[in-house]
């Protein structure tokens, strides 16, 4: 399935392709703070619909997360990265798709703020 985000004010907007099947709430410092919800998919499977080239980057700790934002309105609605393996993967805030209801997905607790 392909879904379609964006910030809030529409300057960055993608579409990100897979299926949901839970989303990670991390309690690290960062993600607490913002309240996000995520779901990683392949870099592959992440596509910019606007503002490729207009998002702020933010990395904290070990800087090896890109913390994507709007400099308009200040949404953050993706992070790039790496998985275990060293493959890139795109973190989707789910919060920031279009059309999803995250109440209705499964939630993993990741403990970020002690690894």
């Amino acid at each position: 399935m392909q879904y379609r985000g964006s910030c809030h004010c529409g300057r960055l907007a993608f579409t990100a392709e897979g299926e949901i099947r839970q989303v990670v709430e991390c309690n690290c410092s960062l993600c607490s703070r913002k309240g996000s919800l995520l779901w990683f998919v392949p870099r592959t499977k992440f596509a910019f619909v606007a503002g490729e080239n207009e998002s702020s980057v933010y990395k904290f700790n070990k800087q090896v997360i890109a913390h994507h934002f709007c400099p308009i309105c200040g949404c953050q609605p993706f992070s790039f990265g790496k998985d275990p393996s060293g493959k890139e993967i795109a973190a989707i805030n789910t919060r920031c798709l279009e059309n999803i209801d995250t109440s209705t997905l499964p939630h993993h607790h990741y403990d970020g703020k002690n690894v």
